[in-house]
C-alpha cells in the first residue's frame, strides 16, 4: 500500500459516527455454548454472557496528571493508495471491491453509502464475495465464483511476506489503511536503532512484523489463541523467524498491569482494542470504560526515552477530538505532540473517494 502525506485541513473536521463494519467489535469469546468459530475469532461481535465474564479487581481512580498537556495537530487524515499488493478498485452500495494480490475481492462496507462508480460486470468479475450475515458458520460465506479458494492465500506489503484469511466474520486477516502507521512505525525504529516495541491487541502480526524487520525487539499481546497461531505463521512466512517477537496469548489490560508491576518498559507502544470483547479467562472489555486506564497504564510502561504510542478505534460512536482529548491528557508532562484524526483509503482512477475506516491519535515523544 501506498501511503500518502498526512492531510491537515485548515478548516473543522467531521466527526463521523464510525459506522464501519466489525472489525474490532469483540476480540474472544468464552461463553458457554458458543462455536469454536465465535470462541477463536477475536473480530466477532456477540452478547456477552452475564453468567461467564470475570470480573475485573477494583481499579484506583485515575490519575490527574500534572505538567502542560503536549501539542494537538488536528485534524490529520493519513491516506493510503494503491500499489501493487493492495487497491480499492471501487466502492459504494454498502460494498467495496478491492485487490489484494492477484485477487479480486468483494465485501461489505457500511461507510460506502455514495453510488459505485463501475458497472455490475466488474464487480461481478472476482474471485472471492462475502456473503450473509455474521450470525452463520464457517467458510461457507464466501463465494468463490472462478476457482475455489482455501482459506489463506499468500500476500505481502512493501516486501514483506504474509497470508490472507478468508475469515468467517468478512475480514481477510489484515487491515490495509494500517499502512499508515506501518511506514510511521518503520521509520521512527529505523531511526532510533534497536527499542522494545510492545503491540497490544495484535491481532496477526503484520504491524510487529514490520516493527521486529525494522530492529525492534517486539512483544505482541492478543486475547485470541488462533490470532497468535495465525502471527506466528506469518512471522516464518515473512523469514523473520531469527527476530526476537514474544507471542503472548492474554488479556491486555491484565499484562499491562502485570507489566507496570515488574517494572518494565517499552520504546513504543501500539494499541489497537475491539469496541468490547473478552480475554481468554471471561475479563470484558469495554473500550469506552477500559480504554482511559489502559491509557494510564500505557504511559506508566514507557521509557524515559520513548517513540510514540499509536492507538487506533473502530466501530465507536466518537469523534478524534474524542481520542485526542485522551491521549493529550494520559501524556501531560511528557512533551512532544499528539496526532489525531482518520485513516482512509483511496480509490484507484481519476478523482478518487476516500473510504474512512477508523480513528486514530498518536503521542510522538521527539517533535
Amino acid at each position: 500500500m501506498r501511503v500518502r502525506r498526512p492531510h491537515r485541513p485548515s478548516g473543522g473536521a467531521k466527526d463521523r459516527p464510525a459506522l464501519r463494519h466489525d472489525r474490532a467489535s469483540g476480540t474472544t469469546s468464552h461463553a458457554g455454548g458458543a462455536s469454536e468459530a465465535k470462541r477463536r475469532n477475536p473480530r466477532v461481535p456477540q452478547p456477552l454472557d452475564p453468567a461467564e465474564p470475570e470480573e475485573r479487581p477494583a481499579r484506583p481512580p485515575l490519575a490527574v496528571r500534572e505538567g502542560a498537556r503536549p501539542l494537538e495537530r488536528l485534524p490529520v487524515i493519513l491516506s493510503v493508495a494503491s500499489d501493487r499488493d493492495y487497491g480499492l478498485i471501487d466502492s459504494g452500495g454498502g460494498e467495496k471491491l478491492e485487490r489484494y494480490g492477484p485477487l479480486l475481492v468483494r465485501r461489505p462496507e457500511n461507510q460506502a453509502i455514495w453510488p459505485r462508480r463501475l458497472g455490475e460486470a466488474r464487480w461481478e468479475d472476482v474471485d472471492a464475495v462475502f456473503t450473509g450475515d455474521t450470525e452463520e458458520e464457517g467458510t461457507g460465506r464466501w463465494r468463490f465464483p472462478k476457482v475455489p479458494l482455501g482459506e489463506t492465500w499468500p500476500l505481502a506489503h512493501d516486501g514483506l511476506s504474509y497470508l490472507g484469511r478468508f475469515t468467517s466474520f468478512r475480514h481477510v486477516g489484515v487491515f490495509p489503511e494500517q499502512a499508515a502507521h506501518w511506514a510511521f512505525i518503520e521509520e521512527k525504529v529505523r531511526a532510533r536503532g534497536p527499542v522494545r516495541l510492545l503491540n497490544l491487541f495484535g491481532y496477526t502480526g503484520v504491524a510487529s512484523l514490520i516493527g521486529a524487520r525494522a530492529g525492534a525487539e517486539v512483544t505482541h499481546v492478543d486475547a485470541s489463541k488462533k490470532a497468535i497461531g495465525w502471527a506466528r505463521e506469518n512471522q516464518e512466512l515473512a523469514g523473520l523467524g531469527d527476530r526476537p517477537i514474544r507471542w503472548i496469548c492474554e488479556d491486555a489490560v491484565r499484562y499491562a498491569e502485570r507489566e507496570v508491576r515488574r517494572g518494565s518498559r517499552y520504546d513504543a507502544i501500539l494499541l489497537d482494542p475491539p469496541k468490547y470483547g473478552r480475554g481468554p479467562k471471561g475479563e470484558v472489555w469495554q473500550l469506552f470504560d477500559d480504554l482511559p486506564y489502559l491509557l494510564s497504564l500505557t504511559r506508566e510502561l514507557l521509557t524515559d526515552r520513548p517513540l510514540f504510542v499509536v492507538l487506533t478505534a473502530y466501530s465507536i460512536r466518537a469523534s478524534f477530538y474524542t481520542l485526542s482529548a485522551l491521549m493529550a491528557e494520559a501524556m501531560r508532562g511528557r512533551g512532544g505532540a499528539v496526532e489525531s484524526g482518520e485513516l482512509v483509503i483511496e480509490e484507484e482512477g481519476a478523482e478518487p473517494r476516500r473510504l474512512s475506516t477508523s480513528l486514530f491519535s498518536r503521542w510522538i515523544a521527539d517533535v
